[in-house]
C-alpha cells in the first residue's frame, strides 16, 4: 500500500493506536464469541451470571457493598464541561437513604465538548474502537457486585436480578451491540487497488480508502427500572461506531448509569481519547432536561426506553436525530390447555410475580376461554382454572424470603397509585393487590399482584398498559377469540411478548402466525425454569420494531447500521516508470 494511503486510513494521534490495540487483541476471543453466538443463537455468555465467590473473587460481594455505600451522602464527582450545580432525586424503594448528589449540566457546554471530543475518536480504526469498548465492559463485568447493590437500590430490583440484569446481562447486550457494529463496518474492506482498463494502451488505478464516519452525538434517555440492561446496547452501539453519547439518566435511577459513564471516561482517558466521548446530564423530577436535549442540532441519535407519551413525542419532535425508542406494551396469556395444570399455573405464577410486573415483558392480560382448557384430566372450568391460578400465587407469596427475592420493591410511589385506580375502575377482584412485609427493610415498597376478572368486551379496562402487579383475566368466548383479541391488541396497542399453554399443534400454529403478524415474540408452553419474562442476548430479539411498543430491536443490524456512514477517497496510482534499456 503507498505510504498516503495509510496515511488516509488511519489520520488518529499516535498515542492511541498501542493502547486502544492492545485493548482489542485482550478481548479478541471475546468478540469472536460473541460473533459466533450472533450467528447460531445458541445459548452464550461472555459475563458469568452467578454471583460467585470463586468466579468474581472471595471479597468482591463485600468490596462491592462497601465501594456503593462509600457513595452514599456524597457528591457524584465528575470532571466533564458544563457543570453548574447538582441535583438528588434519587431514593430507594426499600426506604434507605442514599442522598447522592449528581452533576446538573448546561447543555450549550456539554454540546460542544462531544462534538470536540469525535475529532481523534472517528479517525481510530474500527479495531481500536472496539477494543476500548470491549475494555469498558470487561471493567464494568469486575465492579458487578458494585453496580448490582446500585441497581437494587435506585430499581427495586432483588439482589439476585440486580445483579444479574444490572450486571452481567447488561454487559452481554452491550457487547451483543459491539459485535453487531463490529460486523456491519467490517463489511466494507478499509482500502482497495481498483483498476479499469479504458483503452488498448490505457489502464486507470485508483487506490480507494474507506473510513467510517460517524452520525454524531448521541443521547440516551435511560429509564427507572432497567438502566443498564437497556441501555448499553444503545450505548455501545454509537460509541463504538464513532458517535460521542451523553447519557441522560432517568431521575429516579442515576447511579448505575452514572457509574457507568465513570468508568467508561476512565477507559477512553487511558487510551488517548477525550473523555467527554461520553458524559453524563442528570435532572430532576421539576426540571427535566430530557425535552430540550434530544431536540438540539447537534444530537444526531436518541435512544430512548420509557413510556408512549414521551415515546411519541421524541419520535414526533426529535426529527433531525434517528430515534431508537422501546416503549409500552400490553402483554398477553392465552391459556387453551395444558399437560400439567400445577406446572403451568406455577411456571405463570413467578412471570406475574417476577419484579412486580415492572418488567416491559411482563404479562398482564390473561385470556381464557368460557368453556375451560382442556387438561389429561378432562375440561378444567374457567372458574377452577381462575382458582389455579390464584392458588399458585398463593402458595408462590407463602415463602417470605422467596416473595421479598421475587417481587422486590416497587420503584415508583405512582405504581401503587396505578394498582389503586385499576381496583376501582371495575371487574372482579379475584386476588386483591397487598402490601407485603420485607424481612430486611421496614420501609421497602413491596406489593402482591392484583388479579382482576373482565370480559372480553370489557376493553376499557385491560386495553392498556397497567405498569406495575396489575393482571387481568379475560373471559372470552373461545380460544380462537383469544388469540384474536390478544393478537389484535399488539398491533393498535404494541406488546412485547405472549405467552400459549395448549395440547392443540393446530392452537399453536394459528397463535404463531397471528403473533408473528403482529410482530409479538411468542413463548409456548412454558414450565420449569423458563419464563416469558426473560429475554436472552445473543439468540432473542428484544422488542420486535413491527408494533406500537417500540420502532427498534435489541440487537439487529439495522440497529446498528444507521449510526454511522461509509465514505471513500480515492487516489490514482501512477504507473510504474520503466527502466531505460542499458
Amino acid at each position: 500500500m503507498p505510504p498516503y494511503a495509510a496515511v488516509l486510513m488511519t489520520g488518529r494521534p499516535d498515542g492511541a493506536c498501542l493502547v486502544a490495540a492492545n485493548y482489542f487483541d485482550t478481548h479478541r476471543e471475546t468478540l469472536d464469541g460473541a460473533l459466533a453466538a450472533i450467528d447460531s443463537r445458541g445459548f452464550w455468555s461472555a459475563y458469568p451470571e452467578v454471583p460467585s465467590k470463586r468466579i468474581y473473587g472471595e471479597d468482591a460481594r463485600g468490596e462491592g457493598m462497601a465501594a456503593w455505600k462509600g457513595r452514599l451522602g456524597k457528591t457524584f464527582g465528575i470532571d466533564q464541561p458544563g457543570v453548574v450545580g447538582t441535583v438528588n432525586a434519587e431514593s430507594s424503594p426499600y426506604g434507605i437513604e442514599t442522598n447522592i448528589d449528581y452533576p446538573s449540566v448546561d447543555l450549550n457546554q456539554l454540546l460542544p465538548a462531544a462534538c470536540v471530543a469525535m475529532d481523534s475518536w472517528k479517525r481510530a480504526s474500527i479495531d481500536e474502537r472496539t477494543g476500548v469498548c470491549l475494555e469498558i465492559l470487561d471493567r464494568l463485568n469486575k465492579r458487578s457486585f458494585e453496580m448490582a447493590f446500585a441497581v437494587m437500590h435506585t430499581t427495586g430490583q432483588g439482589f439476585m436480578m440486580a445483579f444479574q440484569a444490572g450486571g452481567p446481562h447488561a454487559q452481554d447486550r452491550g457487547l451483543e451491540a459491539i459485535a453487531y457494529a463490529w460486523r456491519a463496518m467490517k463489511a466494507c474492506p478499509e482500502s482497495a487497488t481498483w483498476s479499469k482498463r479504458v483503452s488498448k494502451t490505457e489502464t486507470v488505478t485508483l487506490q480507494k480508502t474507506w473510513r467510517i464516519v460517524p452520525r454524531g452525538v448521541a443521547v440516551t434517555v435511560g429509564c427507572s427500572t432497567f438502566p443498564t440492561w437497556n441501555g448499553y446496547p444503545g450505548i455501545f452501539a454509537s460509541l463504538v461506531t464513532g458517535n460521542a453519547v451523553i447519557v441522560k439518566p432517568h431521575p429516579g435511577a442515576v447511579l448505575p448509569l452514572a457509574m457507568t459513564v465513570e468508568i467508561a471516561r476512565e477507559v477512553l482517558a487511558e487510551a488517548g481519547f477525550d473523555a467527554n466521548l461520553m458524559t453524563l446530564a442528570c435532572d430532576s423530577f421539576d426540571e427535566p432536561v430530557a425535552q430540550e436535549l434530544v431536540v438540539r442540532d447537534d444530537v444526531a441519535i436518541v435512544d430512548f426506553t420509557g413510556g408512549n407519551a414521551f415515546g411519541d413525542w421524541i419520535e414526533a419532535n426529535a426529527t433531525q436525530a434517528r430515534v431508537y425508542s422501546e416503549k409500552a406494551g400490553v402483554n398477553t396469556v392465552v391459556l387453551d390447555g395444558c399437560d400439567d395444570v400445577r406446572a403451568m399455573t406455577g411456571n405463570l405464577a413467578f412471570s406475574l410475580c417476577l419484579y412486580s410486573g415492572q418488567m416491559c415483558t411482563s404479562p398482564q392480560n390473561i385470556f381464557i376461554p368460557e368453556s375451560g382448557i382442556d387438561t389429561p384430566e378432562g375440561v378444567l372450568s374457567f372458574d377452577d382454572t381462575c382458582a389455579a391460578l390464584v392458588q399458585a400465587l398463593d402458595w408462590f407469596l407463602s415463602d417470605p424470603a422467596r416473595a421479598n427475592e421475587v417481587l422486590g420493591a416497587i420503584q415508583s410511589p405512582a405504581t401503587l397509585d396505578r394498582q389503586a385506580a385499576a381496583k376501582g375502575a371495575g371487574g372482579i377482584v379475584l386476588r386483591d393487590g397487598v402490601a407485603v412485609p420485607h424481612e430486611r427493610f421496614d420501609a421497602a415498597r413491596l406489593s402482591s399482584p392484583l388479579i382482576i376478572q373482565v370480559d372480553e368486551g370489557d376493553t376499557t379496562l385491560f386495553e392498556q398498559e397497567h405498569f406495575g402487579p396489575v393482571v387481568y383475566i379475560v373471559k372470552t368466548a373461545s380460544t380462537s377469540r383469544s388469540i384474536e383479541i390478544a393478537a389484535d391488541g399488539a398491533k393498535r396497542l404494541g406488546g412485547l411478548t405472549a405467552a400459549l399453554w395448549t395440547r392443540s399443534d393446530d392452537v399453536i400454529d394459528a397463535a404463531v402466525d397471528a403473533f408473528t403478524d403482529a410482530g409479538v415474540a411468542l413463548s409456548v408452553n412454558l414450565t420449569g425454569q423458563i419464563w416469558v419474562n426473560q429475554s436472552a442476548a445473543f439468540s432473542d430479539f428484544h422488542v420486535s420494531g413491527a408494533n406500537p411498543s417500540g420502532n427498534a430491536t435489541l440487537c439487529d443490524a439495522a440497529f446498528v447500521s444507521d449510526r454511522f456512514r461509509t465514505v471513500a477517497t480515492r487516489i490514482p496510482v501512477p504507473a510504474p516508470v520503466e527502466e531505460a534499456a542499458c
